[in-house]
């Protein structure tokens, strides 16, 4: 039995819902309007991940110190960033197990959408949603694909700008850390990804992407953003 087969019931449930709502909007838009659906109910997991990172930006310069001044004892160390936790009533995992609880819902709308079913049959603009873009053909389907992947490149830029913010805003003192300059870069993941999947699901993810972007900074605003590669 494939490991993605425990998803199928939540899958079949998903098609079920996206196929009724396709009866009264056209496909596409049902896709949309069911991924924006699921990442409201998501937001409570966003807004705790938000708090996460909050904390961590917060503790970040008592760390820097901790780490500096017990460098050389890790034991030390370890009891120091304990001890700092608990008086500040945090925790280094508050932003990241939210994120993790995520991960089945987008699992299960990626296999919904890359699976063939039904509801891949339908176009938009005359282009299947079940097509992908090596098998494009014609200048009208061109541009479908295109201005997809312009839009996704759009987003992507956004989260890339945040990400390099966040890099400036470190303290100088701060220990340099290997391939850290090249995590902005990886924004633009969701451009390639999308190029592998056929028109549903990259309408899934410049959905999805899009939200998360604006999420982040209705969360974020007036802070400084932390470090760190968003879930879609």
């Amino acid at each position: 039995m494939s490991l993605f087969a425990v998803l199928d019931p939540a899958v079949t449930l998903a098609h079920d819902v996206v196929a009724a709502l396709a009866t009264v909007l056209p496909t596409a838009a049902a896709i949309v309007l069911f991924t924006v659906g699921v990442r409201l109910a998501l937001h409570p997991l966003a807004r705790a991940a938000a708090r996460g990172e909050k904390a961590r930006a917060r503790l970040a310069p008592k760390i820097s110190e901790l780490n500096r001044k017990h460098k050389d004892r890790p034991e030390k160390l370890q009891a120091a960033l304990a001890e700092l936790y608990k008086e500040e009533k945090a925790s280094p995992f508050a932003g990241c197990l939210p994120m993790l609880v995520q991960i089945p819902f987008f699992s299960v709308m990626y296999r919904l959408f890359t699976t063939p079913n039904d509801l891949l049959g339908h176009t938009l603009f005359g282009v299947p949603l079940g097509l992908h873009v090596g098998s494009a053909q014609g200048a009208a389907q061109w541009v479908v694909f295109g201005l997809l992947y312009a839009a996704l490149a759009g987003v992507a830029y956004v989260g890339f700008r945040r990400a390099r913010r966040a890099q400036a805003a470190q303290p100088a003192s701060a220990t340099p850390q290997p391939g850290l300059a090249f995590l902005p870069y990886l924004s633009f993941g969701t451009v390639l990804f999308a190029a592998l999947v056929p028109l549903a699901a990259g309408i899934y993810l410049l959905t999805t992407t899009a939200w998360s972007a604006a999420e982040r900074a209705w969360l974020h605003r007036g802070t400084v953003p932390v470090p760190g590669v968003a879930l879609v």
